[in-house]
């Protein structure tokens, strides 16, 4: 089980950005503020159900849409066919291990701008970030064995 946030926390960034607080958005946002790992919306409803099933997959979709469009939330596509959900919603980049799937954030300044005017002026670029793949410190220590 996840370490949730205090319910005072998760209910103050919900009003905050106008969003009415439900027990099932206030539960989906407290477990992805309680982890890094970047869930996908079976992994969530997993982890609220562990204890007590009392969540569906279409209550975590509908939550996890009124999060996303008020800004406390993103969506991560690492994956073809897969999206993950971020509570980390400043810029960073991603590492994504070939091995085990797993996911981790980079620092945004680790990486140097693009040069993002030597584009065709037909491009209009509104945000980057790099994804980086390879083995995790604890698949590539796996795989010298």
């Amino acid at each position: 089980m996840v370490k949730i946030p205090p319910a005072t926390d998760v209910i103050q960034r919900l009003q905050s950005k106008g969003l009415k607080v439900t027990p099932q958005r206030a539960a989906v946002y407290a477990n992805l503020l309680s982890r890094s790992d970047h869930p996908t919306v079976e992994e969530i409803l997993s982890d609220l159900n562990s204890d007590l099933p009392v969540s569906s997959k279409a209550t975590i979709y509908t939550a996890l849409t009124a999060l996303r469009e008020v800004g406390l939330v993103r969506e991560v596509l690492l994956s073809e066919g897969v999206t993950r959900y971020d509570a980390n919603i400043d810029q960073h980049h991603h590492f994504r291990c070939r091995a085990c799937g797993g996911i981790n954030d980079l620092a945004w300044e680790m990486f140097k701008a693009p040069q993002l005017q030597q584009l065709n002026d037909a491009y209009k670029v509104e945000s980057y970030e790099v994804t980086v793949c390879g083995l995790c410190p604890s698949c590539a220590k796996s795989n010298l064995k």
